[in-house]
């Protein structure tokens, strides 16, 4: 009977790779990759260099707004005519339903100016708000595909839509001059208006774009509170004629007074509105509009590039 033994051991191969490798703790890991310079994939970069890497991509954002607003109607007959056709509709919808029909005009004069001017600037607050909510979840796909400071996507937006309001002022300057609205040196205010207006949008615009990145839900109740928040800005009716102390609280009126939207509109009107004059703005109205921008936009930009690794994940 032949007997058998158990084969001897494999010979272990010292020489082997993998077993030369050390063995590090997850800290000491950490520390080896920052002591050779290696950063984590996707890391959100210090705000300094976050900013340094935006301005680097400077022509990327305004070739990325052209393309966006040349695109935009591009499938109408009509083409970038819309642009301006859009917001003069509107204002003369709210004309008769509001002007005529529930005779808001009553007591505002120069009320066609007065109207027009408030829809073309809500229509700038609004169009920027809602591309915010489509920055990030409307270009996933850009998103996954490419490295780039992920706060140009609301940026170029937001300047597709001053783009926008610049092309279709053309038409405001020609209503105004219609309803003889000459130009005076207020006019000039428009420009510093129209700036502070452009940061606080951007600022909400980056806001509501990584509010909707998470919850996508977002972009279908946004439409429901700018609508709110338009009846509540004096797009179509007087807030100075309306809102006296003793027709609402005066806690509602302060609010009234502060709404951003309102603020814009009637630094606009005011700029370009004979008949609208400094007493109908509510006090420290400038202050208010500095305010609004600079806590706005900077504070939206902080808020959306806290959260800059996430986009495009899950």
């Amino acid at each position: 009977m032949v007997s058998q033994t158990a084969a001897p051991p494999a010979p272990v191969d010292t020489a082997s790779p993998a077993l030369l490798l050390p063995v590090y703790e997850p800290g000491e890991l950490a520390a080896l990759a920052a002591r050779h310079g290696l950063n984590v994939s996707g890391a959100r970069p210090t705000l300094g260099a976050y900013v340094r890497q935006l301005w680097g991509r400077r022509h990327f954002i305004t070739a990325f707004a052209t393309a966006k607003l040349t695109a935009q109607y591009s499938q109408a007959k009509l083409g970038q005519i819309w642009q301006i056709m859009t917001p003069l509709l509107n204002a003369t919808v709210y004309y008769f339903i509001f002007g005529v029909l529930m005779n808001t005009k009553h007591g505002v004069p120069d009320y066609v100016p007065f109207l027009v001017t408030g829809v073309f600037i809500w229509t700038f607050t609004a169009s920027s708000i809602t591309a915010g909510t489509r920055a990030i979840s409307g270009n996933t796909g850009l998103v996954r595909a490419l490295h780039f400071p992920r706060a140009s996507l609301p940026i170029a937006l937001a300047i597709q839509q001053l783009q926008q309001l610049l092309f279709s002022l053309g038409a405001l300057f020609l209503i105004l001059l219609a309803f003889g609205q000459y130009p005076r040196p207020s006019w000039l205010l428009a420009v510093p208006a129209l700036a502070l207006q452009a940061l606080f949008n951007t600022g909400i615009s980056m806001v509501m774009a990584r509010l909707a990145a998470k919850t996508p839900d977002i972009a279908q109740l946004t439409p429901f509170i700018l609508r709110t928040w338009m009846y509540a800005s004096g797009v179509m009716w007087s807030l100075d004629t309306l809102l006296t102390a003793d027709r609402v609280p005066r806690l509602v009126l302060l609010a009234l007074e502060c709404n951003p939207a309102a603020i814009y509109i009637d630094l606009m009107r005011y700029a370009l509105i004979d008949s609208f004059t400094g007493a109908q703005l509510p006090p420290h109205v400038w202050a208010l509009a500095t305010a609004w921008a600079l806590v706005c936009g900077i504070g939206g930009f902080v808020y959306f590039w806290k959260a800059e690794e996430r986009y495009g994940r899950g």
